[in-house]
């Protein structure tokens, strides 16, 4: 009877219009005051709690770091990289607009964020030579959808929060399946490419990809910052999103320049030497090396007792000076004998830049393009965290009325297996998708499904896997898909438009979702070959 009234309580709201937030806590809270045996101290214990949840703490430092990253030009350094790797092939603009998004969605954690990023650029470029606006829209809603699997993601923390599932576990397992939801994405681009006879980039060899990967290198680091620190056991997951934001801050700010009080000043001017900057980037590359070297031998060398800091040090130092000489010496005037001259001639650059950072450190803090960036990460944090807070509150209800026990049992006296009971959580999430916000349903949905999954042997981290991909397409399919919208609005496009611009490449990501419910060892194997198994205690 309580889950029938629930139930209806939640789905009538829905359709009156109320949002779902508040549809969802106002359905437990009339529950609990009129139905159930459970005390109305409950509600305000279990907003408490919620609020004092770690693991979802990350969710306001990733958004932060998103919001940086969005503003702060990361996207056309990553769509510049992207083009120079794959731009030669058959319909490579878009292919490098698939590579793109997935490479910023290792950065963001967040779908909407990364259609915005790299759509406002990817789309304008591919009309200009030749694609269509359609084809065009429905390529980068489709890859955007990637930000919420590709790690770091928002939602995948919300599911470890909902779950009590390892956060480093979930975002290593979606490393395997975002690489070949991409992959797949870009050979669906390629054979219709070779179908309509799409123009391809000229190949400018190596060198563009190389310089393309230097420019990018600052931003992209930040996914060995994220990942190779919760591995390593530098960090937890929550900590990781706080060092995300602030690295995130200082890049836009103080590294490349695109938004604060520095903004549009360049490192070096065209008054330096040849000579200076040779001297200069040698010092960078050597300084960037040494620090690169440091975490990724700490990482790959935790677990040893016979190698020291001390040693790591020295080998990475004698390795940046080997750099820094050999690279002076290549682009200075003089050749090896010019190096010590050179280096010289570059620390008035350095100099200047060091001094220009110390006069605007103070203003970078209070700039008006910090302010807007802080105001919209606030505004996203707060209205996903009363998503989750109320939908938290759901959960509660649900499992105090034993719901989950219930239709636990209901299914198993049915004769369901493991394998038809994916086909059903895969249903189900396709047709919520269509209708909530990916955090709010998985928080509902991932309490009475999980008790169950786990009784008939699935894996937790497989099916936090699948939940997740579920939520990707619900973002790209109407009537709410969030993703629509977003390319709606960068496009001009009307929702209906989008709507048919997406649909051939959803049934990708449909064949996709196939692949990942029935392989399991496509989520499970890179998080248990290097953190060990889950274990779940019923």
């Amino acid at each position: 009877m309580e889950t029938a009234i629930l139930f209806v309580l939640v789905l009538g709201l829905l359709f009156v219009g109320v949002p779902v937030a508040v549809s969802l806590g106002l359905s437990s809270i009339i529950l609990i005051a009129f139905f159930s045996n459970d005390s109305m101290s409950s509600v305000a214990i279990q907003l408490f709690t919620a609020s004092q949840n770690y693991t979802l703490l990350a969710i306001p430092f990733f958004v932060l770091a998103s919001a940086f990253m969005s503003t702060g030009g990361v996207a056309k350094r990553i769509i510049r990289f992207a083009i120079a790797t794959v731009g030669h092939f058959r319909g490579g603009l878009a292919m490098a607009s698939v590579l793109a998004c997935m490479l910023f969605a290792a950065l963001s954690g967040s779908s909407p964020a990364t259609v915005v990023a790299i759509g406002t650029i990817a789309i304008a470029g591919m009309r200009q030579v030749g694609y269509s606006k359609e084809f065009a829209a429905g390529i980068i809603a489709n890859a955007g959808t990637l930000g919420i699997l590709i790690p770091p993601s928002i939602v995948m923390v919300v599911y470890a929060a909902a779950t009590d599932v390892s956060v480093g576990r979930m975002f290593l397992a979606g490393v395997i399946p975002g690489i070949v939801a991409g992959l797949m994405l870009m050979i669906a681009i390629y054979i219709v490419a070779r179908v309509k006879g799409l123009p391809s980039e000229p190949w400018r060899g190596f060198g563009e990809i190389v310089a393309g990967g230097k420019e990018a290198g600052w931003g992209l680091f930040l996914i060995i910052i994220i990942i190779g620190g919760i591995y390593g056991g530098v960090f937890t997951p929550t900590e990781a999103a706080a060092v995300a934001a602030v690295y995130s801050f200082f890049i836009a700010i103080f590294i490349y320049r695109d938004m604060g009080p520095m903004a549009g000043i360049a490192w070096v001017s065209d008054t330096d030497s040849r000579s200076a900057r040779a001297g200069f980037s040698g010092v960078v590359y050597a300084v960037a090396f040494y620090f690169v070297w440091m975490i990724l031998s700490f990482f790959a060398t935790n677990d040893s007792e016979a190698i020291t800091f001390a040693g790591r040090s020295n080998l990475g130092l004698a390795l940046s000076l080997a750099i820094m000489v050999a690279y002076t010496a290549w682009r200075g005037d003089k050749g090896l004998a010019g190096v010590p001259s050179a280096l010289a001639a570059g620390l008035p650059i350095w100099g200047r830049n060091l001094k220009l950072m110390g006069r605007n450190s103070g203003k970078a803090l209070f700039n008006e393009d910090t302010r807007k960036v802080m105001v919209d990460a606030s505004k996203t944090t707060i209205m996903l965290m009363f998503i989750i807070v109320n939908a938290l509150l759901f959960a509660h209800v649900l499992t105090s009325e034993r719901i989950p026990d219930a239709i636990t049992d209901l299914m198993l006296g049915y004769g369901f297996t493991w394998f038809t009971f994916l086909i059903a959580v895969n249903i189900l999430l396709l047709i919520g998708g269509q209708f909530m916000e990916p955090s709010g349903l998985l928080l509902i949905v991932a309490p009475v499904v999980f008790p169950i999954a786990i009784e008939l042997g699935v894996d937790p981290v497989h099916l936090g896997i699948i939940m997740v991909v579920n939520m990707e397409i619900g973002m790209i399919t109407p009537p709410i898909g969030l993703n629509l919208f977003v390319t709606s609005g960068i496009t001009g496009m009307s929702l209906v438009q989008v709507v048919r611009a997406a649909l051939p490449f959803v049934a990708v990501l449909f064949l996709f979702l196939i692949i990942v419910t029935y392989v399991p060892a496509m989520s499970t194997w890179l998080p248990y070959s290097l953190m060990g198994p889950e274990i779940v205690t019923r």
